[in-house]
């Protein structure tokens, strides 16, 4: 499966919090890389770049500079998995992205009572959320990129 990164954050002793699209969030010590890697030794000599990192175009990666980046791929098999309180929650935008659906068919879902409001998923504000569990559920395993 391919991972998508939503968000990334910095954090101190050079690690990243990376929040992927499926509901997952890890930790990935960047500080190996100083080692095995040239183009990383900025990134230990300058904590004002390091918290400069961000999502790449596409969610494919994360990105400091023209130099400087680690893929989704890498930073989903290497990072620690940790527990926050919205693991196994994804909007209703990347829910379809994933299952190859359309936003109405789960809005149907949830007004024909398959999905039930309040328990598989929720609106805040104008933005839909849905559990991952209740995804596969009803539409069985995510789609293949």
């Amino acid at each position: 499966m391919f991972h998508k990164i939503k968000g990334v954050s910095a954090l101190p002793k050079f690690r990243l919090l990376v929040q992927f699209t499926e509901g997952v969030t890890k930790i990935y010590d960047v500080k190996p890389l100083f080692k095995k890697w040239k183009a990383f030794r900025a990134l230990e000599k300058s904590e004002e770049l390091f918290y400069d990192v961000e999502v790449d175009v596409g969610g494919c990666g994360v990105i400091w500079n023209d130099d400087i980046d680690l893929s989704c791929d890498e930073l989903f098999a290497n990072g620690k998995a940790v527990k926050t309180p919205f693991d196994g929650l994804i909007a209703f935008t990347e829910a379809t992205k994933l299952w190859g659906l359309n936003e109405s068919t789960l809005r149907k879902a949830i007004s024909y009572g398959k999905l039930v409001d309040g328990v598989d998923a929720c609106k805040y504000g104008r933005q839909w959320v849905i559990s991952i569990e209740a995804m596969i559920r009803e539409y069985g395993d995510p789609k293949s990129d």
